[in-house]
């Protein structure tokens, strides 16, 4: 069953998410300029709300296993990876090649709420 997986995934997310916000508040704070700051925590939220979509993913395919939310969960994950990911890469290296991978995240995330609506219209 896919369910667990993608319950494992969130979780170790979560465990990243809470890391990377508590770096960022402690850490690099005083370490990076206000508008990196603000980019690493754009992707400390965007995680932490994917990772919740990603719980809720988990909980659905135990009850009502479903591809459109396999779809969903999988496109959370690359959402999570390619878009926190590109931020992440950006504010600590200043590396501005990492800002175009962003908005493939971004899609990715759209796809994903949009298999997830899917889900939801034909369980109805």
């Amino acid at each position: 069953m896919y369910s667990r997986n993608i319950l494992l995934f969130a979780a170790l997310s979560g465990v990243v998410m809470v890391a990377l916000g508590a770096f960022a508040a402690h850490g690099l704070k005083s370490q990076l300029p206000p508008y990196l700051l603000d980019v690493f925590n754009t992707g400390v939220q965007y995680q932490a709300w994917h990772t919740l979509a990603l719980f809720g993913c988990g909980l659905w395919a135990r009850i009502m296993p479903t591809k459109a939310v396999l779809y969903a969960a999988l496109f959370f994950a690359g959402g999570i990876l390619l878009f926190s990911g590109s931020l992440y890469a950006l504010a600590l290296t200043g590396i501005k090649w990492f800002g175009p991978i962003t908005p493939l995240g971004g899609i990715c995330f759209i796809i994903g709420w949009a298999a997830l609506a899917m889900a939801a219209w034909r369980s109805a």
